[in-house]
């Protein structure tokens, strides 16, 4: 399913990648030569509507980020139907924890529209924490910043949902 455009291929596509990364939050604390380094270890990937990029309880090997067209994130609700919890556009990412575990995917994700993704596998990550440390730290530090977003985000969500005591 991941049949990739390997960025190796040609100094345009990192570029192109470079381009796309640069304001992603993952990715904030990164100098332009740093995330050279990055995207040259990233690719992108196309995917038709209705293609589905991983299935829940798939082994979570890779974090990505949507640089064009919407990806819904579902959830099964019965044998044959399932729940649209969120869809991304872009700049949006999937997958963030997949670079520090491997725990099993929590949702299935389809292509709502063709979508081209931008694809950094977790042994990419792996490598630059063994080889380029300072780039590693900072990638560390973005995805804390991230989550701590989406940990903000969620906790507000769940404040104006609950029931008043008393």
């Amino acid at each position: 399913m991941l049949e990739n455009e390997s960025a190796s291929e040609g100094s345009n596509n990192v570029d192109d990648i470079v381009d796309f990364i640069i304001n992603l939050p993952l990715f904030e604390f990164l100098e332009t030569d740093e995330l050279h380094v990055v995207a040259a270890k990233m690719h992108f990937l196309e995917l038709d509507s209705g293609e589905i990029l991983f299935e829940e309880w798939d082994k979570a090997d890779f974090v990505c980020f949507v640089e064009h067209g919407e990806l819904d994130v579902t959830k099964k609700t019965g044998p044959n139907s399932r729940d649209v919890n969120a869809t991304l556009r872009r700049g949006r990412s999937i997958g963030e924890m997949s670079i520090i575990n491997n725990f099993p995917r929590s949702s299935t994700v389809i292509a709502r529209t063709k979508v081209r993704l931008a694809v950094f596998p977790s042994q990419a990550f792996e490598e630059i924490m063994e080889t380029q440390v300072q780039i590693g730290i900072k990638i560390l530090k973005g995805l804390a910043n991230l989550l701590s977003i989406n940990l903000k985000k969620v906790s507000s969500r769940l404040v104006d949902n609950m029931l008043p005591l008393g």
